[in-house]
Order: structure tokens, then sequence, then C-alpha cells
């Protein structure tokens, strides 16, 4: 039976539209010997069975007319809805009112009726309810077939969140799921059985997913080692399954978990590293009733800034930028996330070029601490405007040291990234100088500065994870610079906490960097971008290599020759021992600079020649010395 209604789910034209109108011939025909036995009390006389046997012609003429006329046939019956049953009782009445034309044709030529009027109106009745109920039950056994067949799925656990996982998936809904095994590493749990599903070893996960066919899998551990969860990810995402988490139980709906709240696994779960933690009571002390300044605040790492810094206890707040639209965005989200808290941000257009501003705007806020993250970012666009780099990260970080040692502030942190190590592009020299200007004019005044470097971040505007996930919404292809070419990686999340914890526990003049582990492989993260979504690289997308652009490196670095790596407070966090900076060469350049721009001399030409005298190791593409 069950193999039947497989076969007329899966192949619907083995039921066509003649044999849909047979039935509902047939049960008029039956309707009609209902309505015969039921006017004579189901002793009908001879001369009325004879009478409704010559009628039977007419009537299956009739109705077949007034099924043609509204199609009753015409709708697929497994998915009948209410307009299906209204072109049923269109097409009955019709023909009621035929077999009523029919029984006033006879009587005006003094015949006998064909049919009894009273047969007439108990037909109608039984078959409005023989064809309304027939389609109704097709309906309704096709989905109950579809329950009787939920997804099947594999949950990673068989602890209490994956008993609580286990009720909650197979609670009815739309999209029914069956739990048909756990895996779990606990050899003592292995080979056991929780509610009749089998508790097999996780190593094993490739085999397990195959021989149970699942479609899903659920990671119901919290607090997996991130190395070992990407492992188990990997195993699911090459057996083509959906992997799904359970999301932490603060965050469950009145404390109870259902499938509704299960999320789709991030790229960000397959770092394959712990994610860094940090003393965020370091922080609180030094935010707490502080006036904070952030610069590029409407951006990805300054946007988190702001949160952050207010939900930690911040006075006030004020986020400058260039971009109207994002900064608008920005206050709109501090409503949303920080509720009444928001009354705590103040938003500004400002450009950190503009010496005289920036000194007029902190005069007046008086900040305590500035997190400085407005700069140019994007390689390619930076590799052919060397101006704008240095107008934007040099200069305008010097503009915002120097307004902040006039506005008294106690702490200036620098946002840097690991390409200001050994750079190659523009955009990486303007960086390491923006380091230097740091150097030159905060150190040893009466102000804490503090540069912290980090590499690549996760799904940040313009980042690569944004990039890949329009291109694989549009079908592809997804685009490679080189196969070969490896990343840092780290949150947002993780980069803001480690901006506020440097600026926390820095006794001041320091680099700060993170361990980030190994480096990612771009090429593996946009294949596993590909499977996350459900599809397969090199068949329904496809990945081309296009080369690297100039300025761009295969592999980025976080230390350089020069540095020596010191421990500090956290395992996670290293410190810089720094090279010696010719502090008055630095300030002559910027003089020289501005000076160059305030009469128009100033040239691209200008600007790289300056970044190679500064920087002894800066290596710029060949495109880029010809171009100079």
């Amino acid at each position: 039976m069950f193999q039947l209604l497989r076969t007329i789910q899966s192949k619907p034209q083995l039921v066509p539209r003649w044999v849909i109108f047979t039935i509902d011939l047939s049960l008029g025909l039956v309707a009609l010997g209902l309505a015969f036995a039921i006017r004579f009390e189901f002793a009908p006389p001879a001369h009325e069975l004879e009478a409704a046997r010559r009628f039977i012609p007419a009537y299956i003429l009739i109705r077949a007319f007034a099924m043609l006329v509204f199609r009753t046939y015409a709708g697929i019956i497994r998915f009948s809805g209410s307009r299906d049953a209204r072109r049923v009782l269109l097409a009955l009445s019709m023909g009621s009112v035929l077999f009523l034309g029919q029984n006033l044709a006879a009587a005006s030529m003094d015949m006998t009726y064909p049919v009894p009027l009273s047969v007439v109106a108990i037909e109608l009745l039984a078959s409005a309810v023989f064809l309304i109920g027939f389609r109704v039950t097709v309906r309704s056994i096709y989905e109950r077939f579809q329950s009787a067949r939920p997804t099947p799925v594999v949950i990673f656990g068989a602890g209490e969140a994956g008993i609580i996982t286990k009720q909650a998936v197979e609670r009815p809904s739309p999209d029914p799921l069956k739990v048909v095994a756990f895996l779990d590493d606990d050899s003592g749990k292995q080979g056991k059985r929780i509610d009749g599903v089998p508790i097999l070893p996780a190593d094993r996960a490739t085999q397990v997913l195959g021989d149970y066919n699942a479609k899903r899998l659920i990671v119901s551990i919290q607090r997996l080692d991130p190395v070992r969860k990407a492992q188990v990810i990997d195993a699911a995402l090459d057996a083509g399954l959906r992997v799904m988490d359970v999301p932490p139980a603060q965050r469950w709906i009145q404390g109870e978990l259902s499938a509704g709240q299960l999320r789709d696994t991030r790229i960000e779960d397959l770092l394959g590293r712990p994610v860094i933690e940090l003393d965020a009571s370091a922080i609180k002390r030094q935010v707490g009733g502080a006036r904070i300044l952030v610069t590029g605040g409407a951006g990805s790492i300054g946007s988190e800034l702001v949160m952050q810094a207010i939900e930690r206890g911040a006075a006030e707040v004020l986020a400058i930028d260039m971009a109207e639209t994002p900064l608008h965005d920005l206050g709109l989200m501090g409503r949303t996330r920080l509720g009444s808290l928001a009354s705590r941000l103040q938003t500004r257009i400002a450009d950190v070029r503009d010496a005289r501003s920036m000194q007029t705007l902190l005069a007046d806020f008086k900040p305590d601490v500035i997190y400085h993250a407005a700069a140019y970012k994007h390689v390619p666009v930076m590799e052919v405007q060397p101006q704008a780099a240095w107008h934007t990260n040099v200069i305008g970080t010097a503009n915002v040291i120097n307004a902040a040692q006039q506005a008294g502030t106690g702490t200036f942190v620098l946002v840097s990234t690991d390409k200001a190590v050994n750079p190659s592009s523009v955009m990486g020299a303007s960086k390491r100088m923006a380091e230097l200007v740091v150097r030159s004019i905060g150190e040893g005044a009466n102000m804490k500065c503090v540069i912290t470097r980090f590499g690549n971040v996760l799904d940040s505007n313009g980042s690569v994870i944004p990039l890949f996930r329009k291109q694989i919404e549009a079908g592809g292809p997804v685009t490679l610079t080189h196969p070969e070419v490896t990343r840092y990686f780290m949150t947002i999340p993780e980069a803001v906490q480690l901006v506020m914890e440097a600026a926390a526990t820095s006794e001041g003049d320091d680099i700060f960097v993170f361990d980030m582990g190994e480096r990612v492989k771009i090429a593996d993260l946009a294949r596993r971008m590909i499977r996350l979504a459900g599809l397969v690289e090199d068949q329904d997308i496809d990945i081309d290599i296009v080369g690297l652009r100039t300025g761009e490196k295969l592999h980025e670095e976080l230390m350089s020759g020069q540095e020596n790596l010191l421990p500090t407070h956290h395992p996670k966090i290293l410190r810089a021992g720094r090279a010696d900076v010719d502090r008055d060469a630095i300030r002559n350049a910027l003089a020289a600079s501005q000076e160059a721009q305030e009469i128009g001399t100033w040239t691209d030409a200008d600007a790289r020649a300056t970044f190679a005298r500064h920087l002894p190791e800066y290596h710029p593409s060949e495109q880029e010395i010809d171009a100079t």
C-alpha cells in the first residue's frame, strides 16, 4: 500500500484526468442508487427500478456534460481546495437543473417523470458529499503519507542537549524530522539507545550518515572543541548533508527549544580554532563611565566597538564617519540592540583628513579613549590611488592623534592590519606608516598609545565572505585569486575584544597581535561555503582562478623580521618588540606632504616614494614600480 502511495506521489501522471472523470461519474451513479433507496425506504417498487434503469443513460450524459463544462477533473486531487469544491458544486447544480428540466418537459407532455423530484434532491446532496469527500480523503491520505515520511536526521551529541533536541525536532511540523541515529565521541555511550535510537561512534560519521540515508546533521553540543566540530561538519558536508546548530540555552524561547530555532551552520563555525575569550573585567573598568570616540564608527569594526562600549558601561560614545547612510543605520541598530542605552550614542559626519575639524570636535567632546578605525582598506582600490591612502590612513591618523593630545585624551588605540607587516601594497604601506605616526607623535606624550594588529575579519564589509556568499546566491562562479592563497581570520567580536583589551591592559606604547592559529586556505573556505549552501563545487557552482591582484600577497604575516614576539597576560595575545623609529624623519615627511598638498604638487609618485623611503620592508610589485 505504502509502495503504491510512493509511486503515485513520485509519478502523479499515473492518475490521468480521465481516471478522475470516471471516478466522479461512478460516485454519481452510487449517489443516484442511494437516493432511490432512501426515497423508497430501501424497498423501491419494480416500476421505479425500471424507471431508474431507463434514466441512467440520460443521467450519465447530463452529469458528464456538466463535469466537462466545469472541468471538475482538472485539479490535482491531492492538492484539492475550495476552488475545486466550488467547481464540483457548480457542475452538480447544473446537472440537477437539467434533471428538473427533463421532469418539467415530461409533465408538459403528460408523461411520467423520468425521476422523482425527491430523488433529484437526495442525489444532489449525496453526489456533493461523495465527490468532495473523495477529494478531501485523497488529500488527507497524501498529507498523512507525507508526515509518515519525515526527513531523517542524525544528532551529534547524545547528552542532555541531544535528548532535548530529539524531542524538539520530532514534534509535528510542516517540515517533519525523524532522528535516526546519534553520534558521540564517548565510548561509554556508544552501542546504547535513546528512545530506541542507536548511539554510534562519531569517528564513523561518514559511514553512519550514508547507512542511515540522513539528510541533516544537527550539532547539539554547545562547547564542542572547534577542531573536532570542523571535522564532524566536514564529514557531513562531504556526504551532502545540511548541517544545523542548536542555539545556546539562554536563547531558547521561554526556556524551551523548538525545531524552528535551529540555525544553519555558519562559516565562522569552521575556523577550526577556539574562539578567543578575553578579560571583560579589565575592559569594563576602563570603559565604564568613560567618554569614547570611535573614528570609522559606521564600519564593521567601528560599529561593533560602539555597541560594545555602550554595553560595557560607557557614559557617552561619539561615532564619526564620512558615510551618511551607514551612520544613520548605526543609529537605527543602536536603538534596536541597546534599547534605552541608545541615548548614550552620538553620531557625526566628520573627515579625519580635516585637521581643524578634528581639533574642534575632540576639544568639544573631550574623549577619554579613542578607537581609531577610520581607514581605506581595499588593496586594489588603493593601489591606483596612493594619494587617497596617504591622506586618509596616514595624515588622518596624525590629525586624530594630534587632536587627541590637545583634548587631553588618556588612551589612543590604532586599529591596524596584518597587511602592514612587510607590505607589498599601497594600502599595507599606508597602514604601516600610520603605525609609525602613532609611535612618532604619540609615544612619550601624556597619552597611552596602543596599536592592534590582526588579520581578516569574517563577514566584515567588503571581506571575502560576503563576496563569496553573493556569488553563490547568483549561481557562481566563485572567484579565487590563487589556489594557494591563505589568510588569518577572526570574527568581528574577537577583533573588537582585541582592540578593547589592548586599550584596557596596555601600559602604553605597545603593538598587540592575536595568536590566530593556522592560516586558512581561501580555496577551502570557498568550498566549505558552497557545501554549506547545499551545493557541490565544480558541479553546481564553478570556481574560477582569476590571479593575484597587484599588491596582494600569497600569505599574510603578523610580525616583521625586526619584531620579536613577547608574552603578555593572556596566552593568545602577543606583544611585538619594536624596532627604533626615526621620529623626526616621520614628522618631517608628514609636514612636507601637507605643504605639497596645500600648493597642489603632491602626486601619486610622491606618496609611493615616501613609502619606499621610510619603509625599507616595503616591496611593491613591478607594476607599481613601472607606474612611478
